[in-house]
């Protein structure tokens, strides 16, 4: 998910689990969002100032003063944020916050915060287990914080239990969550079929043809389309892509055959059919049922045409809203105004491996989109920022 513009405060105190925080303002910056980091004066036995302002790109406060004197104003901090974290949020932190003992930035912050809180609880089994835990957990959910519960597992004293900080991973998840559920369901009711990543085409039980393509722009849709409301049926190829997201339904295929299979499988009840997967064009006629050995001689593979997915989604199409994908290195523009042509398709979106930054394995993308009457030209952007500009252009179209 793209976090971009997402401004989100962190707030660390003084407990063991404080390191994960790097983990987690790395993932948090890689995404596009914004971060601000203040500490208590505890945890700076844990972290530093240098590694975590080094991965925020921010200055981090302790203190209502800086070394040169000037005032760090906590109600700007607060007013700043769109979320405030408080991770790892030891016992001495979570009662301070819920009984209002302002005696640190952290806590002075946190009482001008007019955003969610989410919380972090990070301790020793016995005390997490404690009644007064226990019972400023329940204020301060009564206040309308967020808790990440803690995880079970080993703790720094070397007891097993329940009260280890939230992994980062988890603690991320739970803020994307938030703005996810934010999202408006514009595509509720509609079921979306995409298909991503790469094909492979056996050519004995050790290779295959294939290409680079990870996935990640079809997943990155995937999971767009999940947040506006929709039914999203993810045929994916080969990848090593993760999807969280409970509402979309993922089919592992192999081959061009499996892909086309699966499609027709579910393509009558779509309503919009995305082909982002970069499906190979060719197979090999003839499988060996055992690995080829390397001998002297060359070796001569006869390939036969794939099945055309795209073009028999085409071909099929009733009332699917139908787009496809073009990745050219050549002649860019007349290729896919071509492939919008004979495939009929409705949509198509272009982008070239000329372009840096764009195509396989990069995060990123840049892309134009056509229609058989318009074109529109993107800036290059995060590929969670593209999913967001190609169902954007499909919804503008539907809505005509």
């Amino acid at each position: 998910m793209s976090l971009s513009g997402k401004k989100i405060l962190i707030a660390i105190s003084g407990g063991i689990a404080a390191y994960k925080i790097h983990f987690l303002i790395r993932d948090f910056v890689k995404k596009g969002a914004e971060i601000q980091v203040i500490m208590t004066p505890d945890a700076e036995h844990f972290v530093t100032k240098l590694s975590i302002s080094t991965l925020s790109k921010n200055p981090v406060y302790s203190d209502f003063y800086s070394d040169n004197g000037t005032w760090n104003s906590h109600v700007e901090m607060a007013l700043w944020a769109d979320v405030m974290v408080v991770a790892p949020c030891t016992a001495s932190t979570l009662s301070k916050m819920v009984h209002g003992l302002c005696d640190n930035l952290v806590i002075a912050t946190y009482m001008s915060a007019k955003c969610p809180v989410f919380i972090a609880p990070a301790m020793d089994l016995d005390m997490y287990a404690h009644p007064s835990t226990t019972k400023n957990l329940e204020l301060a959910e009564s206040f309308g914080h967020h808790i990440i519960p803690a995880e079970s597992g080993e703790l720094a004293s070397g007891l097993i239990g329940q009260g280890r900080m939230a992994e980062p991973e988890t603690i991320a998840h739970s803020i994307e969550d938030f703005f996810d559920s934010k999202t408006k369901k514009t595509l509720a009711g509609k079921t979306v079929l995409i298909t991503a990543g790469p094909t492979y085409e056996a050519i004995d039980p050790v290779r295959f043809i294939g290409n680079h393509s990870s996935g990640k722009m079809g997943f990155s849709l995937a999971e767009e389309a999940a947040k506006r409301g929709a039914k999203v049926i993810l045929i994916s190829g080969p990848s090593s892509q993760k999807i969280n997201n409970t509402n979309v339904e993922l089919h592992k295929v192999t081959s061009a055959k499996e892909m086309l299979s699966k499609v027709l499988e579910y393509y009558d009840t779509t309503d919009i059919g995305i082909a982002s997967a970069a499906v190979a064009d060719y197979a090999p006629k003839e499988v060996a049922k055992e690995k080829i050995k390397k001998n002297d001689e060359n070796l001569t593979i006869e390939l036969v045409k794939n099945p055309d997915i795209l073009k028999t989604m085409g071909e099929k199409k009733t009332h699917q809203f139908l787009v496809g994908f073009a990745l050219e290195t050549q002649n860019e523009e007349e290729n896919a105004k071509g492939k919008l042509e004979k495939k009929n398709l409705d949509m198509i979106v272009l982008n070239s491996l000329r372009d840096e930054g764009a195509g396989f394995k990069n995060d990123t993308n840049k892309i134009k989109i056509f229609t058989k009457t318009e074109k529109t030209e993107f800036d290059l952007k995060s590929k969670e920022d593209v999913a967001k500009d190609i169902l954007d252009f499909v919804e503008s179209q539907l809505l005509k």
